[in-house]
């Protein structure tokens, strides 16, 4: 037993472990003379105390387990710049954790805007080395680039130089971070496939179904049209929706999630899959539909109010063209699913909204909004309205509070309500654009245009100059500047 438990502990340090050990550490005696050794590298500059780095970190590590064996390999770095790598930090204008940059040959070639998650990584850093599209010369190099990795590829067959060819080149150079891109000259492929100036699509075979073709070709030498011919079939009729691929799933949008693994299951994964795309085809022109790990995306089953999906079957939850959010309650089934569809065309369900309770009491001067009450408390309360969106455990939101509490109380008397809400338990509505926190927007009286985002310095007097100055109606106690009026004394 206890020999057991040894061997499970080292075995789960060892998997820690994994992938750890393929990540170069510098610092600053050593940095410029180790970077010179790789043609392809991508370093991280972090802090330790760093939130961001510590979820990036096995991410990072899972990547460059992948990266170093690739060929050619591509390394990853890392610097830290509160101990061993001060100097080189401050070398590279790092003023930020983590900042990611891409070094070839000893020197930034170009700042990472690619996915933070370990696949995405991969994906975006193999599209660093080599070509942006791969040239076939035989059958053989045809079918490694089809089956070399799990993901969609993209190949132009050429007889000769083209406008579809140089289109094609083109959007490779520009697309080549997102998209794999291969292309053939050569007799022996051209003959084998049968094209002679195409470019065709081929799906990944692990998603190969009977509601759609494993591949589908494309000859018009438009560079736009050739992107949007991809972006449209890159992911068929139901996607597999990661996390460094979310964005590419556009409401209105129908999504299943469930246990879906296509490295340890394939066959029980396409089960449920299968009955989404016999659903899916059938309303392809209405909605975008996919298939999601419950795993990897729990907190958007959070978001819909949902903590734990039991069982096997898949949980629908949908999105409409407003972003409205929307739950399949029936359990999965093909005919519940065509019926969820169907009541969402004919808008007969009701949205879920994410909310707080509405407080009892909104008494004191700064009033406390959720999602149920909204409209209420900010839209259409009939004065000019600041909100704060903010989460309770945000430190610059908990700075701020001071402040906005005393500007809240010099405008009491006023046309103007000052809000707040936390926007980790509420709905933010589509039109105020909160990704940190916190953000504030200006909302004038009665207006039909979109919030103004709040710009401004946070201390009272800032906020207190900023209203007075674009106040839909002149303030009682303050002029245009913000300076107290003075009162009238009789004689």
């Amino acid at each position: 037993m206890v020999f057991l438990k040894l061997a499970t502990f080292l075995g789960f340090v060892c998997l820690c472990l994994a992938g750890e050990q393929d990540v170069v550490d510098l610092g600053d005696s050593d940095f410029e003379a180790r970077i010179n050794e790789y043609e392809t590298a991508l370093v991280m500059f972090y802090a330790p105390w760093c939130g961001h780095c510590k979820r990036l970190k096995p991410e990072y590590a899972k990547a460059a387990e992948d990266l170093i064996r690739n060929d050619p390999p591509v390394y990853l770095a890392k610097v830290d710049c509160t101990e061993a790598g001060k100097e080189t930090c401050n070398k590279f204008s790092v003023s930020g954790y983590p900042t990611l940059k891409i070094f070839r040959n000893g020197e930034v070639s170009q700042e990472y805007s690619g996915p933070r998650e370990a696949p995405g990584i991969v994906k975006y850093m193999k599209a660093q080395v080599g070509p942006s599209s791969k040239e076939l010369t035989s059958m053989a190099d045809f079918e490694k680039f089809l089956t070399v990795e799990k993901d969609v590829s993209v190949v132009g067959f050429f007889e000769k130089e083209s406008s579809l060819k140089a289109a094609f080149l083109k959007l490779a150079n520009k697309e080549r971070e997102k998209i794999r891109f291969a292309h053939s000259s050569f007799s022996d492929v051209l003959a084998t496939k049968g094209y002679k100036d195409n470019v065709v699509l081929y799906r990944p075979k692990h998603l190969s179904n009977k509601f759609e073709e494993d591949f589908v070709v494309f000859s018009d030498s438009n560079v736009d049209k050739l992107h949007n011919f991809i972006t449209k079939n890159y992911h068929g009729i139901v996607g597999h929706r990661r996390a460094d691929n979310k964005q590419d799933f556009q409401n209105p949008l129908i999504v299943a999630y469930y246990i879906v693994d296509y490295v340890k299951n394939v066959k029980g994964t396409n089960y449920w899959r299968n009955r989404i795309l016999k659903i899916g085809s059938q309303y392809k022109d209405k909605f975008t539909f996919a298939v999601s790990s419950k795993d990897e995306f729990q907190h958007e089953l959070n978001e819909y109010g949902i903590d734990f999906v039991k069982g096997d079957k898949p949980t629908i939850l949908a999105r409409n063209a407003k972003n409205q959010k929307f739950v399949m309650k029936d359990e999965f089934s093909m005919e519940a699913l065509e019926q969820f569809i169907k009541d969402m065309l004919e808008e007969k369900l009701e949205s879920y909204l994410k909310s707080e309770a509405i407080p009892e009491s909104n008494a004191e001067p700064v009033k406390v909004a959720v999602a149920k009450n909204f409209d209420e408390i900010v839209m259409d309360n009939g004065k000019d309205t600041l909100i704060e969106f903010y989460a309770p455990w945000c430190g610059h939101c908990k700075k701020l509070a001071p402040a906005y509490d005393e500007v809240a109380q010099k405008l009491e008397n006023e046309e103007v309500s000052i809000v707040k809400m936390d926007a980790t338990a509420n709905d933010v509505p589509p039109t105020f654009d909160v990704r940190g926190f916190p953000t504030l927007f200006w909302v004038p009286k009665n207006s039909k245009d979109a919030p103004v985002r709040y710009e401004g310095g946070r201390e009272a007097d800032d906020f207190l100059k900023y209203i007075a100055k674009h106040a839909t109606k002149e303030l009682k106690g303050f002029d245009r500047q913000g300076n107290p009026k003075q009162e009238k004394t009789e004689l």
